[in-house]
Order: C-alpha cells, then structure tokens, then sequence
C-alpha cells in the first residue's frame, strides 16, 4: 500500500499594487497543492503548541518534496474547513529524507 496525501488550497498573499498613499495593497490567491499528508496532531503536539504558541493544533501537514510555497501563517483549506497554519514550518534536508514529504506545519481549526 502506498502513502498518499490529498490536495489542499493555500492562500497566498500577493501584492496587487498601491493605494493613493503609497501604502502597499494586497489580495489572497488561492493554490492548490496536491499530495499533502494530513494527520490529526498528537497529544504531545496539542500542548506543546497550546504552551508555546497559545494555539491550539488539530493537525500536523506534511508537504511535499519541491514545494516552493510559503506556508508560515496562511490560510488553508482542507476537508470542506479552514485552518491557518502557525509556528515555523519545520523542514528536512531533501536528500537525506526517504519519504516524499519533507516539511512540515501544524495548522488550528479558523473560521
């Protein structure tokens, strides 16, 4: 049997130009991205995050080898829901790890 993750949206900020003031504007892009993992965060994850961050994590993603999106504090949508992902993405050396996927981030539950 093989692992295989499903495909989420990521919203990603892009800037769009300036308003009157010179201040920049921006606007949410919706990407998709196939083969991501999704795993229910551990309880151990649950607390650490709650202590560390004030959040709470429901799941843990793994991202795939090759992706060059941003995913530190983005909207994401999964399973029919939102969440926004928080904490640094934390990431392996690509050679060095034997599976597909090589970062990951936790996201919380946002409406």
């Amino acid at each position: 049997m093989e692992i295989k993750g499903i495909t989420v949206t990521l919203y990603q900020t892009v800037k769009t130009g300036s308003d009157g003031f010179g201040a920049d504007i921006f606007e949410e892009q919706a990407a998709q991205v196939e083969d991501v993992l999704v795993a229910p965060a551990s309880a151990d994850d649950v607390i650490n995050s709650v202590q560390l961050e004030g959040k709470k994590a429901v799941y843990l993603l793994g991202i795939p080898k090759g992706d060059t999106h941003e995913w530190e504090d983005k909207n994401i949508e999964f399973f029919g829901k939102k969440f926004r992902s928080f904490g640094p993405v934390q990431e392996g050396i690509e050679e060095l790890v034997p599976t597909r996927w090589h970062k990951k981030v936790m996201v919380e539950r946002y409406e």
